[in-house]
């Protein structure tokens, strides 16, 4: 439970612009690029994030496609994109890879989906990008869907690419 809490938590300081957010009456003043997530993203990437957190700490389960039995990385995202706005995305991470449109690192908006190399091989692994470098998935047996940072030198030397399913986003 408290790891739920805790990526619950880090996920609305991401959503509300992080740690220390400025007082109300700054965020009133705030530019259009300066507003907050809610403000920036479409209705579409808030839906699937929020919820993606509703299935943090569901058990990883290998070929797992729902959220009882437990989710592996694809079934995850699937179910995810599936139960907010109604998309059928392919079964596995490699296919998921050659949906939507590519989209360069620096270009990624919560919503998208990033890919990696966890199994020797391009595409094995699949997750929701929230923004500020972190990303929503379920990692492998034995783990628990959550928040991770993409900026940590394990997934900065997987990281294969991203792909944007949200249209408008």
């Amino acid at each position: 439970m408290q790891k739920v809490l805790t990526s619950i938590l880090l996920v609305a300081s991401l959503l509300t612009g992080g740690v220390g957010a400025v007082t109300a009456a700054e965020q009133i003043r705030k530019s259009d690029e300066q507003s907050s997530f809610f403000e920036r993203y479409t209705n579409a990437a808030q839906d699937v994030i929020l919820q993606g957190l509703k299935l943090v700490g569901v058990r990883y389960r290998f070929g797992g496609n729902d959220e009882d039995s437990g989710l592996d990385c694809s079934g995850f995202v699937r179910l995810v994109f599936k139960d907010s706005i109604g998309a059928s995305l392919p079964r596995t991470a490699r296919e998921m890879s050659e949906v939507g449109k590519q989209v360069d690192t620096s270009q990624l908006k919560p919503g998208d989906l990033v890919f990696f190399n966890t199994m020797r091989r391009t595409f094995s692994h699949v997750g929701i990008y929230l923004g500020d470098n972190h990303f929503l998935h379920a990692p492998r047996t034995g783990a628990e869907v959550r928040v991770e940072n993409m900026d940590s030198s394990y997934w900065m030397a997987r990281y294969n690419g991203a792909r944007r399913i949200l249209e408008g986003n």
